[in-house]
């Protein structure tokens, strides 16, 4: 080896945290917009099925129907009344207005049948019931 050549085997004083600071703020955006994006309401377990439909559309209302048979919508309980007079208002801003049914799987009969009789009633035609996909 001659002289001139110089091999540097110092350790780094410092380390560069750019790409570190990068990914933690990719990080941090994916987490703030799928938390924001989730949709907002009360826990059910729904029932399963195998059929696979997409009913996301703008000012939805969802109606949701615990296991002890309490009601919902759009995350807020209403009784029967409540519920018809509140998606009556909403029928008469939107007539072509989108309702999503979501009841526990262990829920009495009689409560989703009077939620869908209010829904008729109203005259709204369009009703999604939302259940959990299955395993194939």
């Amino acid at each position: 080896m001659s002289a001139d050549v110089k091999v540097e085997n110092q350790p780094y004083d410092d380390i560069n945290i750019t790409p570190m600071l990068d990914l933690a703020y990719v990080l941090l955006v994916t987490f703030i917009i799928l938390t924001t994006a989730s949709v907002q309401g009360v826990r059910v377990q729904s029932p399963e099925t195998h059929a696979v439909s997409n009913l996301a559309k703008p000012q939805t209302r969802a109606v949701t129907v615990t296991a002890d048979g309490s009601v919902f919508l759009d995350a807020f309980p209403v009784t029967m009344d409540q519920l018809k007079t509140s998606l009556g208002q909403y029928k008469a801003a939107n007539p072509n207005l989108p309702v999503v049914l979501k009841a526990d799987a262990t829920v009495q009969y009689d409560t989703v049948v009077q939620v869908l009789g209010v829904i008729k009633s109203l005259d709204i035609t369009e009703v999604g019931l939302v259940t959990k996909r299955s395993a194939p």
